[in-house]
């Protein structure tokens, strides 16, 4: 099921997750789901009361006045490659999220800004990196909800994904599964969940080894030097204490360990005098460079829910160690080809935090919500980066010489909230609020307080009006905020053409507005049809980009920023047949350099940003994602299903096509790099051995057409490289069902 939907409760959501529930009681039909009947009294008895808390859960938060996109377990299977899928590859079927390179999405114009819940508690963020942490195999549901949020929802606000995972009460049974194909992919992985008397869990593992572990800086089919290796799981335990409350467990393991690719046609850059006492040493070929990257999160959650009469609560703790550690594996070769830069980088984040979200039920009319947040983040970041001493003509004089700088900065969130859904008359609710936010860090302290507003309209069962005003507050990220000391690079091959003012990081303060409509079209029984609009302005506007030759983002302000847009859904879903399609239109712009210009390397560029407004560098006019799937059965014995899907850009931005008036820079994010497309299919059979084992076989062919697109030239505010969409690629799996 894909739908996006304008809402005013999670009403939805509690259906679905009584009918989860409820549905382990009965034989599935979906392919690659394991739903068989307990037999146990007790764990039925389980199974009823998870049903009850979990719908008791969603009711805790609201989605009153946002847009909605619902994606669950059989939609994603759905999609090429299925659960193998990265966890950013699924939310690309969103409407209005943009691909880029490096595993990066965008949603709404922004650069990354997401917000990620599991079970309805806060994720803490780790450090951006392309090995992709989530993994959409222990999903059961996620939503993506854009727009005005409402108050509950802080700090990173362009989108909160929010993921219901399996548990044991629902699965009760598990899989194995075996994928691979091209790119040399090989990726087993498991999956099982049980109950036993009042404890249920869920646990899932998978290993992936490939050859295309970042995106190919060459049109190539085959990249060089791109070999990724990379271990995922994750746990789900749930203890039921009695009928109104339980305790949760959740924990996740990653670790992965990525090549650099080369790009073949690269040149030699940094010996461009010949007074460099390099000259004695012969220039390394391209394909001596050996940089890798390693990538590592860890995190766990402890939550208590309780459920008694009209109150609801759910208070929990979370921790969580994330790490990148950027290496050059060849120093020379790193120097001749980056420009007279070569950069060992190893940060660390450390987060721990707690979290209070409650409803009060107050009669027929009024739900009042509020809750508390607070984050304590720490990182270690040790860099040392090599480096000649240039001439005033850029030419080297001495070197190489490594300059080491290390780190420690700290950063405190702290957010409260309070709000109330109002149901003014059965057909118009309003939900009000509030939310006051405080960030504290080494260089910075800032606060604010945020009013929401958002108004649904229901004077129909088939057409929601949904209207709302939202304040935003946006810290930066403390890990990608950039920290050592500028002034130890002037007269180097490291140093930079912008020589000040050097501005600290600032948060983000934003107005957003949205106004959208969802309509089913009754004539068209399971058809739905939806239009969203939205307007943005912001003061520091946040952004950030990869400046250097270490692939670990640093962030950065715009001094004004404004960003709109509108997005057009459709779904239908009736029998044995689903399809879907998004199209949305957006512009993203920044003007002023207003924090951390040493990134911007030349003045003419800078000085440009400061008079004239800009398009960002992930800014995507038009994004689409369409998708259809049929399937069929013989009950008890097989099921088919076969699917297609596409998704559309075109295309992020790259410097020109002009240059700056006076001088030989091209304008910054001056046009598109081109559109793009991709066609995916595939198909998937399942045998059904005995009652509670099958067998399920599938096929995917990714860009069936074997397109040739970059998603990024090189060139851009941020943009240190070419990267490439990937080409043809086909691969299969067999799965065994228990």
């Amino acid at each position: 099921m894909k739908s996006k939907k304008t809402s005013e409760q999670r009403s939805h959501r509690q259906i679905l997750s009584v009918a989860l529930a409820w549905g382990s009681l009965a034989s599935g039909t979906v392919l690659g789901q394991t739903n068989t009947a307990p037999a146990a009294t007790n764990v039925l008895s389980t199974v009823t009361v998870e049903g009850r808390l979990n719908a008791a859960r969603s009711s805790i938060l609201t989605e009153v006045g946002s847009s909605t996109y619902t994606i669950n377990s059989e939609a994603i299977l759905n999609e090429a490659q299925g659960n193998n899928a990265s966890f950013n590859q699924v939310l690309l079927r969103a409407p209005g999220v943009a691909e880029d390179s490096l595993g990066q999405v965008h949603v709404r114009g922004e650069h990354a800004n997401l917000q990620y819940r599991i079970n309805d508690v806060l994720l803490p963020e780790g450090i951006t990196g392309f090995g992709q942490e989530l993994d959409p195999r222990f999903v059961q549901t996620m939503e993506l909800m854009t727009g005005s949020l409402p108050a509950e929802y802080g700090f990173r606000t362009a989108g909160i994904v929010d993921i219901q995972t399996k548990s044991g009460a629902a699965l009760n049974g598990g899989s194995v599964e075996i994928f691979g194909g091209s790119y040399d992919t090989i990726r087993p992985s498991f999956e099982y969940g049980q109950t036993v008397g009042n404890t249920s869990f869920f646990i899932d593992g998978s290993y992936d080894h490939n050859g295309l572990g970042i995106e190919n800086p060459a049109p190539t089919s085959v990249a060089i030097h791109d070999y990724t290796d990379q271990y995922k799981s994750f746990l789900y335990f749930s203890h039921i204490m009695d009928p109104t409350s339980r305790i949760i467990v959740m924990g996740s393991v990653s670790y992965s360990q990525f090549q650099i690719p080369i790009n073949p046609s690269l040149a030699a850059t940094s010996q461009p005098g010949t007074s460099t006492p390099w000259t004695g040493v012969a220039e390394p070929s391209v394909f001596s460079l050996n940089d890798n990257q390693n990538e590592q999160n860890y995190y766990g959650v402890v939550a208590y829910q309780k459920s008694s009469g009209n109150l609801n609560y759910q208070a929990s703790a979370y921790a969580r160690v994330s790490s990148v550690h950027y290496v050059p594996g060849d120093i020379p070769a790193a120097l001749d080809y980056n420009s007279g830069i070569a950069t060992d980088e190893d940060r660390i984040l450390y987060s721990g935090g707690a979290q209070l979200d409650a409803s009060y039920t107050l009669g027929d009319y009024h739900t009042l919500r509020g809750g508390l947040t607070y984050l304590h983040e720490a990182v270690t970041a040790n860099t040392t980066t090599t480096v000649f001493d240039v001439n005033g003509a850029g030419d080297a004089i001495s070197g190489p010489i490594p300059i080491t700088q290390d780190n420690s900065p700290h950063a405190d969130y702290g957010g409260m909230y309070l709000q109330d859904e109002w149901k003014i008359v059965p057909q118009l609710t309003l939900n009000a609020g509030g939310r006051f936010d405080v960030y504290t860090s080494d260089n910075d302290s800032e606060n604010q307080l945020s009013p929401r507003a958002n108004l649904v309209y229901k004077p129909w069962d088939s057409t929601t009006i949904h209207g709302g005003y939202s304040r935003y507050f946006t810290p930066p990220p403390l890990e990608t905020v950039p920290s050592g000391n500028i002034a130890a690079f002037a007269g180097t091959s490291g140093g930079s053409g912008v020589t000040g003012p050097y501005n600290e990081v600032k948060a983000e303060r934003a107005n957003y507005y949205d106004l959208g409509l969802s309509q089913k079209v009754l004539p068209v029984p399971g058809l739905t049809l939806g239009v969203d609009g939205y307007y943005k302005t912001a003061q520091e506007q946040l952004d950030d980009g990869f400046f250097g030759q270490s692939l670990i983002l640093s962030s950065f302000n715009y001094t004004r920023g404004r960003v709109r847009g509108v997005e057009f859904t459709a779904s239908y879903d009736k029998g044995g047949f689903s399809a879907y399609a998004n199209v949305a239109y957006s512009v993203a712009q920044g003007e002023g350099a207003a924090s951390a210009q040493y990134l911007w390397g030349e003045n003419p560029v800078a000085n440009y940003v400061n008079h004239n407004w800009v398009y960002l560098d992930h800014d995507q006019r038009v994004t689409g994602s369409f998708g259809v799937a049929y399937s069929w059965n013989e009950p008890g014995r097989w099921s088919t299903k076969a699917f297609a899907d596409a998704l559309y850009g075109s295309g992020l931005r790259q410097d020109g096509p002009g240059l700056i008036p006076g001088s030989t820079d091209p304008i910054p994010n001056g046009s598109g790099v081109g559109q793009y497309y991709t066609l995916n299919f595939g198909v998937a059979e399942r045998m059904r051995l005995t009652k509670k084992q099958s067998l399920v076989a599938r096929l995917d062919i990714v860009n069936i057409t074997d397109n040739i697109y970059p998603l990024r030239t090189g060139t851009g505010v941020g943009v240190n490289a070419a990267q490439y969409g990937e080409r043809r690629g086909i691969f299969g799996s067999l799965s065994y069902l228990f």
